[in-house]
């Protein structure tokens, strides 16, 4: 994306110019394991360091779904009868 340096608005407004990062540009990762057994988080005893970095998309899907029909939920998961319950007539 490019940046108007003035007030900071979007100087390209379509996915034409925008790049996509593909498998070249991403640099070499390293795994590391941490020795850590956690009986609490799930079946397998183990936490994943992506989890912490979807948190946002659970609140992104709800906005979403207020965009489109109007009914903010407020509690998870959301389901029909969640938003036919609250719909005008």
């Amino acid at each position: 994306m490019i940046h108007d340096k003035r007030d900071g608005r979007l100087c390209n407004h379509n996915l034409a110019e925008y790049h996509v990062p593909v498998n070249a540009d991403v640099p070499q990762l390293d795994v590391i394991l941490v020795e850590e057994d956690d009986p609490y988080t799930n079946p397998m005893h183990i936490k994943g360091i992506g989890e912490t970095a979807i948190a946002g998309a659970a609140a992104a899907i709800a906005n979403a779904v207020y965009n489109a029909v109007g009914v903010r939920v407020y509690d998870f998961p959301i389901t029909l009868d969640k938003l036919l319950y609250e719909l005008p007539e």
